[in-house]
């Protein structure tokens, strides 16, 4: 038997993060999500100041987890696309909406851990298939 395979607890923070300030209201009728980054990026200047510190949280985070600089970069490069647009009145807002770097960064985040624990997920995923098939008399007939 293999065992369960478990987010580290800093991806599920950096995820949480990234739900909270990107995508974490939804816009009845239209569809677009929102979160803390496009109501507190509202504020000139200052509010998107404030949001770098929460989206430098989220590679922070990575970093713990031991993600490569290379990434760790391209995350920054997100934050720093994401800061620049958000300084352009009006323009910035908008973009606010559809370009979410923190979701993006965490992606980076996710996709990493899975090419690092790829065999361990497999295997635990095979195993409890197995298990469910066990349980299952419609895969011992077919058999």
């Amino acid at each position: 038997m293999t065992d369960n395979i478990l987010a580290p607890g800093a991806l599920l923070k950096a995820q949480k993060l990234a739900d909270l300030t990107d995508t974490k209201i939804r816009i009845p009728i239209l569809g677009i999500r929102l979160g803390l980054d496009f109501i507190i990026g509202l504020i000139p200047i200052i509010g998107d100041i404030i949001m770098v510190g929460v989206a430098l949280r989220i590679v922070h985070l990575a970093k713990k987890m031991d993600v490569p600089a290379d990434l760790r970069a391209l995350m920054y490069r997100h934050i720093l696309l994401d800061f620049v647009f958000g300084l352009i009145p009006v323009v910035g807002d908008v973009i606010d909406l559809f370009y979410k770097s923190n979701q993006k960064n965490v992606r980076i985040i996710e996709k990493w851990w899975v090419s690092q624990n790829h065999q361990k997920i497999l295997a635990h995923s095979q195993q409890k298939l197995k298990e469910w098939q066990s349980t299952n008399s419609y895969f011992d007939e077919e058999s």
